[in-house]
C-alpha cells in the first residue's frame, strides 16, 4: 500500500482474505501516518474476519489472534516496536537505526519481504558483495563503479544536466520507483538537486534532423535486463536502444548498465546507493538528510486538526479546467525547468495511462522534463526535492471526488475513528500545496470531480 486514497485502500481489501494474509508493517521512525493507518485498518478486517475473542483483555484488544497476521519492521524503541508488542505481532525485526530509510534496501527493510516472496537472498547478497569489493577504498575512479557513476552526475549537475532521464527494462521497471526516491530525496537541498526522471518514454520526433523533445538539462541512464526469459531482446529492448544511440550522437551523454538476470539488482542496489553519495559529495550536501520533509508533514496534521475542531478541511479555489489556464500557467516555464504532475486520485491502470499521454505531450510542447506522482506516495520520495531545490518545478496537483471512503480506526482494534482515508488524502494535498507555497514555489490545482480520465483526457487533447 502506498496510497491513501480511499479507493485504493478498498481495492486493497476487497481482494484480501484477511484471514490468510500477512501484512508487514514497515517504518524506520515508528510514527509514518500512512503506515499506522494502514496497520489499523487492516488489524480490524482480520479481527473481524477471526471473530472476536472474548478472552482478550479489553475491547481494544477484541481479536487476540489477529496480531499473528502481522510482522513489524522498525527501528529499535520506536512507537511501532512498542505497539507490535501490545498486540502480539507474530515477528519484530529491529533494524539498524544508523540505515537512513531510503538506504535500507538491504537491511530487513528490503531482505524480509524478499525472503517471503521466495527471492534466495544468499545469491542476491553474493551480487552485492561483488559491486561492494569492486567500490572498496583504494580502487582508482576509473575502476570503481560508483565513483565513476557518481562523479559522472555529480559533474553533470553543475554543468547544467541535472535530470537523469532512466530508460529501464520493463520486467524491472519499477526498479525505477526505489532509484526515484533515493536521488531525489538525498540531493534536492539547499537550491540544488538531481530530479530523477522515471517512466517518461523516449522521446525523438525527427531522427534526420536530430530533432527531439529534450532540452540540454538531460543524462540519460540505460537499465538494461538481459535475461532472455523474462525481457526478450527485440522489440521492447531495441525500442530503447535506437532513439538512446541517436541522442547519444546528437551529443546527449548516456550511461549503459547491463544486468545479466533479476540478482544484479542486488548490485544495482549498493551501486545506486553508493553513486548518489558520491555525487551529493560533488554537490557539497549531504546525502543522508532531508531538512524540507517535514514542512508538508506539518501542514497536513494542521490541515487535520482543523477538521477535527470545525468538523470540515480548508476550502481551497481550484483552477478552471481549460487549456488556457494549463498553458497561462506553463508560460512561465524556462530552460532548467520542469513538470510535476502530482495526482492526489486513486491508482487505476487507466489513469495512469491518461498522466503518461499528459506527460509525453507536456514534454513534447514545452520541451521539460516530467514526473508523476500519486499523492501522498511522492510525498515520501521527490517531495523533497520539490522544495529543496533551485524552484525548477511547475507544480500540476490533481485532485477528485472519492465515490467511496473508508474510516481510519482510531486505534487497532476499536470501531471509533474521527478521520478517514478521504480527509487524511486531501488534508496531505492542502499541506503538501501550502508547503510549495511557502517555499516561493509555482503551484496550480485541477479538481477533476467524479471523471478522473476524463478530465486528463480533455487537457491532454486540448494540448494537441
Amino acid at each position: 500500500m502506498d496510497s491513501t486514497d480511499p479507493g485504493a485502500v478498498l481495492a486493497c481489501a476487497e481482494r484480501l482474505d484477511p484471514a490468510r494474509t500477512l501484512f508487514i508493517v514497515a517504518t524506520k521512525s515508528g510514527t509514518t501516518v500512512e503506515t499506522l493507518s494502514f496497520f489499523k485498518f487492516f488489524y480490524n478486517q482480520v479481527a473481524d474476519a477471526l471473530g472476536a475473542d472474548p478472552s482478550a483483555p479489553s475491547t481494544s484488544l477484541r481479536a487476540g489472534r489477529a496480531g499473528e497476521h502481522f510482522v513489524a519492521i522498525t527501528d529499535p524503541g520506536s512507537k511501532l516496536a512498542d505497539l507490535a508488542e501490545r498486540y502480539s505481532f507474530c515477528a519484530t525485526f529491529l533494524n539498524d537505526p544508523n540505515i537512513g530509510g531510503r538506504f535500507s534496501a538491504l537491511s530487513y527493510f528490503g531482505l524480509v519481504p524478499a525472503a517471503l516472496i521466495g527471492v534466495d537472498v544468499d545469491r542476491l547478497l553474493d551480487r552485492v558483495l561483488a559491486v561492494a569489493r569492486a567500490c572498496k577504498p583504494g580502487v582508482a575512479v576509473e575502476k570503481n563503479p560508483a565513483a565513476w557513476l557518481g562523479a559522472i552526475l555529480g559533474e553533470l549537475a553543475q554543468a547544467g544536466r541535472d535530470k537523469v532521464t532512466f530508460a529501464i527494462s520493463p520486467a524491472i521497471a519499477s526498479f525505477g520507483d526505489w532509484v526515484e526516491q533515493l536521488i531525489a530525496e538525498s540531493t534536492g537541498k539547499e537550491g540544488q538537486g538531481i530530479l530523477p526522471v522515471v517512466g517518461e518514454p523516449l522521446g525523438l520526433q525527427d531522427v534526420a534532423d536530430k530533432l527531439h523533445p529534450y532540452g540540454y538539462d538531460r543524462v540519460f541512464v540505460h537499465l538494461r535486463l538481459d535475461d532472455p526469459l523474462l525481457s526478450p531482446p527485440p522489440p521492447a529492448e531495441e525500442g530503447d536502444d535506437v532513439p538512446l544511440s541517436v541522442l547519444e550522437a546528437a551529443s546527449h551523454p548516456v550511461a549503459r548498465l547491463h544486468l545479466r538476470d533479476v540478482y544484479d539488482l542486488g548490485g544495482q542496489f549498493f551501486l545506486w546507493e553508493m553513486t548518489t553519495a558520491v555525487a551529493a559529495h560533488r554537490l557539497v550536501i549531504n546525502p543522508f538528510n532531508q531538512p524540507n520533509v517535514e514542512a508538508a508533514k506539518v501542514q497536513a496534521r494542521k490541515m487535520v486538526a482543523e477538521y477535527k475542531e470545525k468538523g470540515a478541511l480548508p476550502s481551497v479555489e481550484s483552477s478552471a479546467l481549460t487549456p488556457e489556464t494549463l498553458n497561462e500557467f506553463l508560460t512561465q516555464s524556462g530552460p532548467g525547468d520542469y513538470v510535476a504532475l502530482q495526482a492526489y486520485v486513486q491508482p487505476t491502470p487507466e489513469t495512469s495511462a491518461a498522466l503518461a499521454a499528459l506527460r509525453t505531450r507536456l514534454r513534447d510542447r514545452y520541451r521539460l522534463a516530467t514526473t508523476v506522482g500519486y499523492g501522498p506516495r511522492f510525498l515520501h520520495s521527490t517531495g523533497q526535492l520539490h522544495k529543496g531545490d533551485a524552484g525548477n518545478g511547475l507544480f500540476i496537483q490533481f485532485t477528485a471526488d472519492d465515490p467511496r471512503d473508508a474510516p481510519i480506526p482510531d486505534e487497532a482494534g476499536s470501531p471509533e475513528s474521527s478521520i478517514t482515508f478521504g480527509v487524511l488524502k486531501a488534508a496531505q494535498a492542502l499541506g503538501d500545496r501550502r508547503a510549495l507555497l511557502d517555499a516561493g514555489r509555482r503551484v496550480i490545482r485541477f479538481h477533476l470531480g467524479g471523471d478522473v480520465v476524463g478530465g486528463l483526457t480533455k487537457l491532454n487533447q486540448a494540448l494537441a
